[in-house]
């Protein structure tokens, strides 16, 4: 993607660099995971950060990841970034506090987990914490959560770039973009450069003598816990003349140009031009041929109507807490099996598929309620079903070659 040219500062070619780094943990993570994650990115983030006061980042930190590094004693962390926050050194954007695939839920449970995650936010930013801006997990969405995310008055959301017309678009970065139907401000992320180790990216574009604006968006894990940068790149990279960088909401009110409205195509960050093609612009996580995928979204339809259904119940609490962990995205995409052979391995894992399905089947077991039992019953025989297909797959097909 070309990248419109910028101004030349005292003589030193100026790169506007505009991060935005997605915190997440998924909720039924183990807290050795959660601790390596911490201690390997999340601290060396936030320290890079506190040594380069000049540099801002845009931060989405999903509501159920705070909450975890609250009880794995972190606090020393959530202190430092909320004094990044109070000096605008990092600006927080709204997202959903456990991370499921958005357009694929009812719109109830889509407020609920925009509702939960802003209570989170407030609760460790201060009473008076307003977001500008919207992160959906996996930038999954698509027109109803558009009208969703307004009606709760965000300025603009981020959104992959394929979301621009159903294709990899050559998005120009001088240009304003507006949701057509709601107003919403659109930024775009490119995949060109956040599919990448961004700060070696970043090097390589002032040795080629670059000026202009790089926009990236990637998962905050990146920086220690899934790529090992023995020679600390990144930490030199915020100490080069080069680079001025803006939050997202900055560099959205310094476009001062075209606007362009569009209706923006529903997707994710992992769609392709040939799944939106088809109308399957979620198959990562909804796959029509996997039957397991299939299976566990019956389950979750079940626990979201049996658990709705029994807000009286004594066990209603748990039962909803439970269900909020099992509609997490990675449940549904640890089961995809698909091999992204150059960015990851293949996305399967009995294990995960199993720590989601237990939360599940736990929302409906938990109702105290007699009324319950058919569902109960039905939920279970899926539950088993599940297992076995998730098993069976795991040794026959992966292991039995």
């Amino acid at each position: 993607m070309e990248r419109q040219l910028k101004n030349i500062s005292n003589g030193v070619k100026k790169i506007t660099w505009v991060n935005l780094l997605h915190f997440y943990q998924p909720p039924t993570a183990d807290n050795e995971t959660v601790v390596q994650a911490a201690e390997k990115s999340y601290r060396r983030i936030i320290g890079a950060l506190k040594r380069n006061p000049n540099i801002k980042f845009t931060v989405n930190i999903a509501g159920c990841l705070l909450e975890k590094l609250d009880q794995l004693g972190f606090n020393d962390l959530i202190s430092d970034l909320r004094r990044l926050y109070r000096k605008k050194q990092i600006e927080l954007t709204g997202s959903a506090a456990y991370h499921p695939i958005l357009p694929l839920l009812p719109e109830k449970e889509v407020r609920r987990n925009i509702e939960v995650n802003q209570k989170i936010l407030k609760k460790y930013f201060g009473p008076g914490f307003k977001a500008k801006g919207f992160f959906p997990p996996e930038l999954a969405y698509d027109q109803k959560l558009a009208k969703i995310i307004k009606s709760y008055h965000y300025d603009w959301i981020i959104l992959d770039e394929i979301s621009a017309g159903g294709r990899l678009a050559d998005l120009n970065d001088g240009k304003l973009y507006l949701e057509k139907t709601t107003g919403l401000k659109i930024f775009f992320r490119p995949r060109r450069f956040s599919r990448s180790y961004v700060p070696k990216i970043i090097f390589g574009l002032i040795n080629d003598n670059f000026k202009g604006t790089v926009i990236t968006a990637t998962d905050a894990e990146l920086y220690g816990l899934r790529h090992s940068d023995q020679t600390a790149t990144f930490e030199k990279l915020l100490k080069r003349r080069e680079i001025k960088t803006l939050t997202v909401s900055e560099f959205l009110a310094g476009l001062d140009g075209t606007v362009v409205k569009l209706t923006s195509a529903a997707g994710s960050w992992e769609s392709t031009a040939a799944e939106l093609k088809k109308g399957q612009p979620f198959l990562l996580w909804q796959n029509p041929k996997n039957n397991i995928q299939q299976l566990l979204w019956r389950l979750a339809d079940l626990a979201i109507k049996t658990v709705g259904a029994n807000q009286a119940d004594a066990s209603f609490a748990w039962a909803r807490r439970h269900l909020d962990r099992g509609l997490a995205s990675c449940t549904f995409w640890w089961a995809s099996a698909r091999d992204f052979k150059l960015f990851g391995a293949i996305s399967w894992n009995p294990d995960e598929i199993e720590r989601g399905l237990n939360e599940l089947i736990r929302s409906i077991r938990a109702l105290a309620n007699p009324k319950t039992k058919p569902a109960k019953i039905a939920g279970e025989k899926l539950y088993l079903k599940i297992k076995q297909l998730t098993w069976h797959k795991h040794w026959h097909y992966y292991w039995g070659k």
